[in-house]
């Protein structure tokens, strides 16, 4: 630990030496600019860390794999066992979830990515189709639903320039990656209209993860002038991808290209096709007045061949939110939001048998009908949030958040185990209340507290006999925060501190091959230290420098767990390090070349309850070089190239936290990441 400490103060020192240059040696970057739905025109007025993620960001890579871009944001950590199978968790919460991520709700525009089981999928959306992304950490957000995680919000692409633009990009990589992006914009005076197409395919690194996904998205605005405005999202995504799973220590480390024996054998993949779509009003009551309302839907067909049995899922998914916002409440300057939710998904999931071993090799085959189970879940939320001037440079800002959700549980199938259940958990409030100080235009100080929760998973709210446990409980905690952020035009740092206690924590415990049940076992305690900085130096002309760093230093531990007759209070997290740092830094030199590179450390941590299994701390590297010009103020060319883990690192790309291992076979923690491995990339973009 003193190694690790030691090291992270050897990457964060030269920041701290860039807070001590004149005010006067700054004059470029600017604060970003974030959602309408808060209360707060940038981030130097929001009482909590929230990062923003620009298209510089988001590019910064390959364009295709979004944990590379994600783990730039200090506190948060994505796991990737490959494009499809990935983990979030933020500040340790959701570190636990055995497959996906929950505990953190996700939007595309106004559309909710987090199904009625609570699981987020983020992953499918193409890179190309967002242009910016707000990461929202903690239960701040009364506006999106108070969960302890969080919220990802991801913002579509739309035209930002009056006139018409044609795009195309390929990019080609190691494991037979091919990646073609193809869209159309125009802006207009009173509507505009942004199509995309993306189409990607890879062999991959490791057996049986073959990964084919193909997706539109239609966005834009139908109608706007200077009182009304409609705006509409739309998005339809294919995808079929095999799955590897995760393997043993012998297999990680003498053959980490290798499948699960039984995965392979059945080649098993997931394959579904998703839609979705919204459309936004927004109405000018008064110029310090909005109204603006959203419906949305969304459906998801599934099919998918596991070794245990095979599984088609189809769920319908639909809801609105309304809300009311303003600068003045009775003339005095108080921002406003005032609004609620409501969300309906319904599902219908069937399990076949498998029988790949008598299918002569041919993988996965369909066979007699096994269970059938029915779904609905609905909930409302309602909030408010408030910004109120107190007294010169002091200002509070508070919300709330009221939440109600119930649901309906059918095992439909077999007739014999036929059973109905309705479940409604009790209203939970939950209120956050900040105060901010800003000592001038360029820095904020703050404290808040707020509180939050997360309800458990279809399957965590099961017993071993497929019904409903009523007596499992939503996880609750409070969060209290404190920190510091200065933005010169060239300079930006932001420090935070947090500490939140969860209680009721949600356990997953895993009873067969394919079914997880769920307890309330105990408290967490989630405490650290949150530092990004970056600096712009202007070396000389149009040679530009800038490095930037973030890091997270972390303290994630069972305050109270009980389970199965094993104490293991003052255990370490599972899943979760303690110490994450990104650093990284930018070159701009003349003729349109830039190179970038990135470091990623990701510290050791426990990935069993026991903390008897650790994984290893692990360093990569990335670095890209990339070239643009623009010909005539309308033919713009790009060229990129990069390589990805260029030490070669062998690592876990994501664990299985607390495998299970039956019969006489080793338990199956490691999704090995790619070894070291490259990709090009070619842009061209028209204006018209």
């Amino acid at each position: 630990m003193k190694k690790n400490l030691f090291f992270l103060s050897f990457w964060l020192m030269p920041f701290s030496l860039f807070s001590q240059i004149s005010d006067s040696a700054v004059t470029e970057l600017q604060t970003a600019t974030i959602t309408h739905f808060m209360v707060n025109d940038s981030l130097l007025n929001v009482p909590v860390s929230i990062s923003i993620l620009d298209e510089k960001a988001i590019h910064s890579n390959n364009s295709t794999e979004i944990s590379w871009v994600l783990n730039k944001a200090p506190g948060v950590f994505m796991q990737s066992g490959s494009i499809n199978t990935n983990r979030i968790s933020i500040r340790g919460l959701g570190a636990r979830t055995p497959y996906g991520t929950n505990r953190i709700r996700g939007f595309y525009g106004n559309i909710p990515l987090t199904s009625g089981d609570s699981e987020t999928t983020i992953e499918d959306l193409d890179l190309e189709q967002i242009s910016q992304i707000e990461i929202i950490k903690g239960p701040m957000s009364s506006i999106y639903g108070a969960g302890l995680g969080g919220a990802i919000l991801l913002h579509p692409k739309k035209s930002n320039f009056k006139g018409s633009e044609f795009r195309f990009s390929t990019t080609v990589g190691s494991f037979e990656l091919l990646k073609n992006n193809a869209g159309y914009s125009w802006n207009g005076d009173h509507s505009s209209i942004h199509y995309g197409y993306s189409r990607i395919q890879s062999d991959g690194f490791r057996e049986n993860s073959g990964y084919f996904r193909e997706g539109h998205t239609i966005s834009g605005d139908a109608y706007r002038d200077e009182k009304h405005r409609l705006s509409y999202l739309f998005n339809q995504t294919y995808l079929k991808s095999y799955i590897a799973s995760s393997i043993n220590e012998t297999d990680f480390e003498e053959n980490p290209s290798s499948a699960a024996a039984n995965w392979r054998a059945a080649q098993g993949y997931e394959q579904y096709t998703n839609w979705m779509g919204g459309l936004d009003y927004a109405y000018q009551i008064s110029p310090k007045t909005e109204l603006a309302a959203t419906v949305y839907f969304a459906t998801k067909e599934g099919y998918e061949p596991r070794p245990f049995d095979i599984l088609t899922q189809n769920t319908q998914t639909y809801g609105g939110r309304i809300q009311l916002s303003g600068s003045s409440i009775f003339n005095l300057p108080f921002q406003y939001v005032l609004g609620g939710e409501l969300f309906q998904d319904e599902y219908d999931g069937k399990t076949f048998e498998n029988l790949y071993e008598t299918n002569d090799g041919n993988g996965s085959l369909q066979g007699n009908q096994l269970t059938q189970t029915l779904q609905d879940r609905f909930f409302y939320n309602l909030f408010a949030q408030i910004r109120i001037p107190i007294y010169k440079k002091w200002e509070i800002q508070a919300g709330l958040n009221f939440n109600q959700t119930q649901f309906d549980l059918t095992n439909a199938f077999p007739q014999e185990d036929f059973d109905q259940s309705k479940h409604a958990y009790d209203p939970i409030f939950s209120p956050q209340v900040s105060l901010l100080f800003h000592p001038n235009k360029n820095q904020t100080f703050f404290a808040s507290f707020s509180r939050g929760y997360s309800y458990p998973s279809i399957d965590e709210m099961l017993n071993e006999e497929g019904r409903v446990n009523t007596s499992i409980q939503p996880e609750t905690g409070n969060n209290l925060e404190i920190g510091y952020k200065l933005f010169w035009p060239k300079f930006h740092l932001e420090i935070s501190a947090y500490r939140m206690n969860v209680k009721d924590l949600l356990v997953s415990e895993r009873v067969a091959e394919d079914q997880y049940i769920g307890v309330n076992a105990g408290k967490t305690l989630h405490q650290g230290i949150e530092i990004s900085s970056h600096y712009k130096f202007v070396l000389h002309r149009n040679w530009i420098f800038t490095p930037s760093v973030s890091a997270s230093i972390g303290q994630y531990e069972f305050e109270e767990f009980k389970h199965n007759g094993n104490d293991y209070s003052g255990n370490e997290l599972t899943g979760v390090p303690a110490n994450l740092v990104t650093a990284g830094f930018e070159l701009r030199m003349p003729y349109g070349f830039r190179w970038m590179a990135d470091y990623y450390f990701v510290d050791e941590f426990p990935i069993n309850d026991a903390n008897s299994v650790y994984n290893e701390t692990y360093q990569l590297v990335n670095t890209k070089l990339d070239w643009e010009k623009e010909f005539w103020n309308q033919l713009k060319v790009g060229l990129s190239i990069g390589v990805n883990n260029l030490t070669d690192t062998h690592y876990a790309s994501m664990v299985l936290v607390n495998a299970t291992a039956f019969g006489n076979a080793l338990p199956r923690y490691y999704y090995p990441g790619n070894p070291v491995n490259f990709y090009g990339q070619l842009r061209l973009s028209v204006k018209l």
